[in-house]
């Protein structure tokens, strides 16, 4: 009887738990490479290449187990098979990540190699000694606790009240300062939103202000964009409370936040501006509508119609305003773009001529691109490519803010 289980074991379940776990494990990485069709699809394809390295131990796991049972079942060799696939998968962003680095060396020493010699040891040793740190990748980053001051009311538009976040580490004195503002293709988001970020750049000495918005399609451009002129306003009239250095200050967006942080730097405003960063946001709207990414999991035409009410033919002077691409000229503020090389909601290529329009003009503009990511990729602040860019955002940052 014993002898009868044991070979049913060894025969059929073990092979088959082999087999199972194998096909689970290809069931995610396969996002690696597939796009999403649908916008509840989008998650996965964010995740699995950010979290590569987890799913390449994993498929290890799964090909030593399928070694052991590959005497016993025919199902023993599937199960190896699929294994080899999902550790092919995983391995792709891997492989790519030394060449993506190095080109991203290239773009920030061809714009800012004297500033960056210039940076000082000091501040050298704040900065992330490594673009890709294994165990955090398992494990997460820590960030050490710094202050938080929430809901703090800086403008009242339309009987809505737009409130900020404030995040500092207990240090006197005016800091550096970074505005951010947040993604949600202009419909949703909240001074909340990306706070591991703000926290960890809190940590590194920096002055945060995450703000809000009015939201689409509730309030239509330009209201989103006079909003974060009103957080600025608010910002120069706090500087001293704020512990914000005004004449060191960087607008970072992301996505339709991105979008807005160029529009406010790239015109107008209440001081100087010394940098922005945008990770991944519509430059070109019209281009953006009449041009959507395949597939289009998020509805960009949607997006649009909320933000801007109308389409490029309707309201054309409008998605000119809109568009960050239509206010090129010198003497910009130093830009950082960051973009992932398999978005598929907002295209690129429309981001990297815009950069190099700019550059054209005698502005400095560094455009990085992570090729494996997916739009949104940083919002696993630990994951492959969120700590590339990490690396390099640091390296911009002072060398642009901190000399």
């Amino acid at each position: 009887m014993i002898a009868v289980i044991l070979s049913f074991v060894l025969k059929y379940l073990l092979p088959l738990l082999a087999l199972g776990f194998a096909i689970r494990v290809l069931s995610r990485s396969l996002w690696i490479v597939v796009p999403p069709f649908t916008y509840s699809l989008l998650g996965r394809s964010i995740a699995a290449p950010e979290l590569s390295l987890r799913w390449l131990l994993l498929s290890l796991f799964a090909l030593g187990f399928a070694l052991l049972t590959l005497r016993f079942s025919g199902w023993g060799s599937v199960a190896v098979v699929v294994s080899v696939l999902s550790l092919l998968l995983c391995s792709l962003p891997l492989v790519q990540f030394p060449v993506a680095h190095r080109q991203m060396e290239q773009a920030m020493q061809q714009t800012l190699g004297h500033s960056l010699a210039q940076i000082s040891p000091e501040t050298r040793a704040r900065l992330r000694p490594a673009p890709f740190n294994a165990y955090q990748a398992l494990r997460g980053i820590s960030v050490p606790e710094v202050e938080v001051s929430r809901g703090i009311v800086f403008a009242e538009p339309a009987d809505e009240r737009l409130r900020l976040n404030r995040y500092h580490a207990p240090i006197k004195g005016k800091r550096p300062t970074l505005v951010m503002i947040h993604g949600g293709g202009w419909r949703s988001g909240s001074a909340d939103s990306d706070e591991l970020f703000s926290r960890y750049m809190a940590a590194q000495g920096y002055t945060a202000i995450s703000i809000t918005y009015r939201l689409a399609p509730r309030h239509r451009f330009p209201a989103q964009l006079e909003d974060v002129r009103a957080a600025l306003s608010a910002i120069q009239a706090h500087a001293d409370e704020w512990q914000v250095d005004l004449e060191r200050v960087a607008l970072v967006g992301r996505s339709a936040g991105g979008t807005l942080a160029l529009l406010a730097a790239y015109q107008t405003t209440p001081f100087p501006i010394r940098a922005v960063v945008s990770y991944y946001a519509p430059v070109d709207l019209t281009r953006a509508y009449l041009e959507p990414p395949v597939p289009n999991p998020a509805d960009i035409h949607q997006s649009a119609l909320a933000f801007l009410g109308g389409t490029p033919d309707e309201k054309p002077e409008l998605y000119q305003q809109a568009s960050p691409a239509s206010y090129i000229r010198r003497s910009l503020p130093s830009s950082l773009f960051i973009y992932a090389g398999r978005d598929h909601l907002v295209r690129n290529e429309f981001a990297q001529a815009f950069a190099k329009q700019l550059q054209a003009v005698g502005n400095q503009v560094v455009y990085l691109e992570v090729p494996w990511a997916e739009h949104a990729f940083d919002a696993l602040f630990h994951g492959l490519g969120s700590q590339l860019t990490l690396y390099h955002l640091e390296r911009f940052l002072a060398g642009v803010m901190l000399l």
